[in-house]
């Protein structure tokens, strides 16, 4: 591999951790795994369970610093696998690390959500952002005017 790569996927591997602990998270997680996907779609979901367990990890440490370094050299190994086995992920991956760069440096650590729902004759929203929401119905309450459906 030339030294190059070695670069970017240690640059990619800096910002990757870099967003661990912040709500930029789930956006660099999904471009992360997107890349994934594009070299072995049956990989990423492994891959997705040890993102997510290594931003587990940074969120609880009291000592990101040393944790930070760690796991920057881990997925660095990764990503510059990932570089030698799927060459088309070069361009995305240099992308991701601008962005994250871009935004680390501009203090938007924050990435603004928003969402709108609305609920029209009868209707009713159940809505979630970055989370699951699980929705059930009591066995025998199906007329309307019943308490409907459950979130949990």
């Amino acid at each position: 591999m030339t030294d190059e790569l070695t670069l970017l996927a240690e640059a990619g591997a800096t910002a990757v951790v870099a967003t661990m602990a912040t709500d930029l998270w789930q956006r660099t997680k999904d471009a992360v795994l997107g890349l994934f996907r594009r070299d072995d779609p049956d990989r990423s979901v492994a891959v997705g369970a040890r993102l997510e367990e290594n931003a587990a990890l940074m969120r609880a440490t009291v000592v990101p610093d040393d944790v930070r370094q760690s796991l920057s050299g881990i997925w660095a190994l990764e990503l510059a696998e990932l570089l030698r086995r799927e060459p088309t992920c070069r361009a995305p991956l240099a992308r991701l690390t601008a962005e994250v760069d871009s935004a680390l440096a501009g203090g938007s650590g924050t990435l603004a959500l928003e969402q709108n729902n609305t609920a029209r004759d009868s209707g009713t929203v159940f809505a979630v952002q970055h989370g699951d929401i699980h929705t059930t119905r009591e066995a025998g309450r199906t007329a309307r005017g019943d308490d409907g459906p459950r979130a949990t």
